[in-house]
């Protein structure tokens, strides 16, 4: 998506939400296409803007499902922006998903393992399982804590 200035905030860099909305959109349809049905946000892991995304240049987007659960997946985003004037291209932040896949009455329903092939999709897989014990982890301490 080329930014453009109604999505400027104001030092002229596009807004933080804009770039989030785009990942989680971006992130859904990864999910929805793995799950063949409706997905639903359930977190958005710790996102980093390394460096500002400048009106007019072009965003890319990049997502992928790294792991499945019983009914949730992690997808990870990978943003890119393009120059169109000079053609350079920069990483500007990366995150990690969570989706649940739900039925059409809004309860979680199983999804289709993944069985990863490449290097990549087993680093990726292993990663994302091991983020996953991190949140379960993280999910449990706090109920502990109510």
């Amino acid at each position: 998506m080329l930014m453009m200035p109604h999505q400027e905030n104001v030092l002229g860099h596009v807004f933080g939400g804009v770039i989030l909305a785009m990942m989680d959109t971006t992130a859904a349809v990864s999910a929805m296409r793995h799950a063949r049905t409706p997905c639903v946000t359930v977190s958005v892991d710790r996102v980093d803007f390394r460096e500002p995304i400048h009106i007019g240049e072009l965003v890319t987007m990049r997502s992928s499902v790294n792991f499945v659960g019983t009914t949730s997946m992690e997808v990870g985003v990978r943003v890119e922006t393009e120059n169109l004037l000079t053609g350079e291209r920069r990483h500007t932040n990366s995150c990690y998903l969570t989706y649940v896949a739900i039925d059409a009455k809004g309860r979680p329903v199983k999804v289709a393992p993944i069985e990863p092939e490449s290097v990549d999709e087993k680093r990726r897989y292993a990663a994302a399982r091991e983020r996953r014990r991190r949140r379960l982890e993280e999910r449990n301490a706090e109920g502990k804590r109510d």
